[in-house]
Order: structure tokens, then sequence, then C-alpha cells
């Protein structure tokens, strides 16, 4: 018998058609913002790269050496002590490799709620048990992971740990550390998806669960910091996951884009990356502190919203029991785009809520666009 599983099209991009119209301020996609990016760089970089004719060629399932090394060298100096990673077609698909070697039909995965919404459908399409674990403003709740993980017994816990998706949340670090503790005694693992921590706007850094724990598969990616549309991502994990993972991959691809892979290695040994990542974080800063100054005259009393220290996100309940799919709708009658939040749930949504993404319209741009959001509103 075959075995067709029901999986939804993802509404974040469904709501980006929508939005894409010029004339429409979209606080809907985490989208880095385009005048951000290092044209110039990333141009020289292929340029150099495409000299070389090898680049056009197949290449090893692991990924270019030189990346991957220079990768290594990066996590290390940012606390992460690491000696190989798996590079791969963006972290979406470091995301699909573990759910392919980890999960089994009917297999439990826990998950903060709510949480990135691309994560539930790739663990449903592995026809896997979605369990939520109840969050709070310091990210997941441990108390509730003890009791899912008593009852349910799951094989992974997928987290997005600092500047969540959706929330913007950051997990503490003793909850890091009792996650830590409860993944080694349990004996499951980890999914550590952390696209966002280089994008801090304020306060101190908080070390990632893989630093902590041998438990842990961590997931990065140079869409938020570098380039969407290069599709690079890179996963680490212990060496004998790793070669598991890499083998799974052979399968999905044989490899990452050598010509991307090459000239972002390229790129990271002709420029400053960390130079250009706190550029972006002035720059991002400003917009989240735009967004947070507008929100009191935007929203109605009793709205409840995140305050993130970075990241792209930040996550919002309107009062009483409204549904902000339908207030969706006015609101691209006066130009103006968000997410609603009931996708990002596992299970038991809450229709009022909302995310909103501050990153890719200027301060200028988030101004005017609240004042269309306020239409909606009051």
């Amino acid at each position: 018998m075959h075995r067709t599983l029901p999986v939804a099209s993802s509404p974040v991009r469904d709501l980006l058609a929508l939005t894409s119209r010029p004339e429409v301020i979209s606080f809907a996609g985490g989208l880095p913002a385009p005048e951000l990016f290092d044209q110039d760089g990333l141009r020289a970089a292929y340029d150099l790269t495409l000299r070389d004719r090898s680049v056009l060629q197949y290449a090893p399932t692991e990924g270019n050496p030189a990346l991957r090394a220079l990768v290594a060298e990066r996590l290390t100096a940012r606390g992460l002590p690491t000696s190989d990673v798996l590079v791969t077609t963006g972290s979406q698909q470091a995301l699909a490799l573990v759910a392919t070697a980890l999960l089994e039909p009917g297999a439990v995965v826990a998950v903060e709620e709510p949480t990135y919404l691309a994560a539930l459908q790739c663990f449903q399409m592995a026809g896997a048990r979605i369990v939520p674990v109840a969050s709070d403003e310091d990210g997941l709740d441990v108390e509730s992971l003890r009791s899912v993980v008593a009852s349910s017994r799951p094989s992974v816990l997928y987290l997005v740990p600092t500047f969540a998706n959706p929330t913007g949340r950051t997990l503490s670090a003793s909850r890091r550390a009792e996650i830590a503790a409860l993944a080694s005694e349990h004996d499951f693992w980890v999914v550590e998806d952390d696209p966002y921590s280089e994008l801090r706007y304020r306060g101190d850094p908080v070390a990632p669960l893989a630093s902590i724990s041998d438990r842990t598969i961590y997931l990065g990616s140079f869409s938020k910091i570098g380039a969407p549309g290069m599709r690079l991502g890179w996963l680490r994990a212990p060496a004998s996951m790793l070669r598991t993972l890499t083998i799974v991959k052979q399968a999905a691809d044989l490899h990452t884009s050598t010509v991307d892979q090459a000239a972002c290695a390229a790129y990271l040994t002709h420029n400053d990356l960390d130079a250009h990542v706190a550029r972006l974080c002035v720059a991002y800063g400003e917009r989240r502190d735009a967004m947070i100054a507008a929100l009191p005259a935007t929203v109605p009393d009793g709205t409840t919203w995140t305050d993130p220290d970075g990241g792209m996100f930040m996550w919002l309940r309107l009062p009483g029991e409204v549904n902000s799919a339908e207030l969706l709708k006015e609101a691209l009658t006066h130009d103006v785009g968000f997410v609603p939040g009931a996708p990002f749930f596992a299970t038991t949504p809450d229709h009022a809520t909302f995310r909103m993404s501050f990153t890719t319209n200027t301060p200028a741009e988030i101004a005017e666009g609240m004042a269309r959001l306020a239409k909606v509103f009051w």
C-alpha cells in the first residue's frame, strides 16, 4: 500500500505571494533586507570562483573542504568547538536529513509551542507524531518537557533556542543545562536550529546547547547573515551521526551546489563576515526599535508582545477572542501584511496571535506600515 501524507502548503510561503505587490508593506516573511546584502563582495567571490572550471563539476557529498574548515573555525571562535560539518542546501535541508535519519512513522517529536512552521511540515512529512511543549517568556518550559518525556518518550526535541521563530524569545542558560541533562538521561536527540543567534542587538550571547550536550545536532545557515539565495547551510553532529547524515544526503541530492560553496569559501577568505554582521546588527536593531516604539499606538489596549534581543521576529497576542487570519484580510486592503499565528501551533492554535518581522523594511517604512495596521485595530 502506498503511503500518502496529508501535507498542507506553508501559509507563510502562500502569504508572500499576496504581499509581493510593490505597494504592500509586508511584515510577514522573515526576509533579510536586500539593500544590506554585500553584493559587491559576493560578486567578486563568484568571479574569483568561476576562474576555476572544477567548480562546475560534481563534488563530495560532505561539502567543499575549504568551506567546511572555515565554518568550523567560525563556530569554534563563537564558543562551539567544531572539527567538521556537513554542508547542506540551506538549513531546511539539514532538518529534512535529520527527519529522514531519525524518525520512523509514528515516532514522537517534541516541539516548543509555538514553533517554526516549516519544521512542523518536515516532521509531518516524516509521519512523526508531534507533541507540543509549553513555553513562556524564557523559552521552552522544562517542567512541561519533563512531563512530555515521561508520557510520550520523544525521539527528538526540536528547538530554535536563540531568538526563536516565531516568538523571538531566547532560552535561558539554566534551562539549556536542564534540557541537556534530560537528553542525556532519557537518550533523545536535541535538534538545535540556530539561524539567528549572530543577529544580536543587545545583551550577552548565550552558549549554544550543542556546546554542553553531545546529544545535540546543530543546524546553521548563511541565509540570514549572508544571502538566502545561495541556499547554504551546515550541520554539526557527533562523528557517527555526521556519517549517517552524509549517507542520507547522498541519496537526497548527491551534494549542494559546488559553485555556491566555492564562492562562499572565497567570500569568507577575502572578506570580514563579522564586520558585515555587525553592520546588519546596527541596521536591524534600529528597525526592531522602530517597530517596538510604534506598537502602543498601533495595537489595541491589552495586546501583549515579545521584546526580542535579536533575530527577526516579534510575537503578539490580541485581547479577547479574535482571529488574526480574519484581520489579515482587512490589513491587506490597507496594503500591509503580517503572519497569523495559528499555523505555528502543532495542536490547538491560538487564533489571537500573529508574527511580525522587522528586518525587511526601513524604519520609515515600518512607521508607515504600522500606521496602516493601526487602521485595522482601531
